[in-house]
């Protein structure tokens, strides 16, 4: 018969859709301070980060394993044992493509599933580029899967400071309102998954433990 890995609670998987907040963290640390500029090629994604970027990212997964273990500290019960910080993220499922992991930077920058992947870019008529904001990265990213986390973290009452600097600037990018005045009840959050959309404000709520 086929075995079950049991990969512990919803709640935990969420939280480590890491993707929605590798890509937020990598365009923020490139483009938060871009003066509009054209550049003259599209800047490599990962293998392009820098310490900066690096860093951002390290914090805010910081903040994801903050969520996780105060939602323990609330219900001993629930198994989020799969929530781990993004660099043993990296060492898990990358260890086999990263040439040099000494930190969260050079994982990234030297893994070579990364090769050639590029900032998500637009081509101006003179032939130069400018980031895309309208791509997957900041349009589903955030709203499925980064406001998803701030939502889980405001419930249980982590503060994200790192995670609200990140997005904040997307949903600026992307003409949307989701975080407002350090809450998500911004005029856009119908368009997220994150829980207070669908009227979850309480841990019990959102473990499916209400009535």
């Amino acid at each position: 018969e086929p075995s079950v890995k049991i990969c512990g609670h919803l709640l935990g998987i969420t939280l480590m859709g890491v993707n929605s907040f590798i890509h937020a963290c990598i365009l923020y640390g490139k483009w938060h301070d871009w003066d509009g500029t054209p550049v003259d090629y599209p800047p490599l994604f990962y293998n392009g980060i820098d310490t900066f970027s690096a860093n951002l990212l390290s914090d805010v997964s910081d903040e994801t394993v903050a969520v996780a273990k105060e939602i323990v500290k609330q219900r001993p019960s629930v198994d989020l044992s799969n929530v781990s910080h993004i660099y043993d993220w990296y060492m898990r499922c990358y260890s086999d493509d990263i040439l040099d992991s000494s930190d969260l930077e050079t994982a990234i920058r030297t893994n070579r599933a990364y090769v050639g992947l590029a900032h998500p870019t637009k081509e101006t008529p003179d032939g130069k580029y400018v980031p895309d904001f309208s791509f997957r990265y900041i349009t589903e990213d955030i709203p499925f899967g980064m406001a998803v986390m701030r939502g889980i973290a405001e419930i249980v009452g982590v503060k994200t400071p790192n995670m609200d600097k990140v997005l904040l600037w997307a949903q600026q990018k992307s003409d949307k309102e989701y975080l407002v005045d350090g809450r998500l009840c911004g005029k856009d959050l119908r368009e997220t998954r994150a829980p207070q959309k669908y009227g979850i404000t309480t841990l019990d709520g959102l473990l499916g433990l209400e009535n």
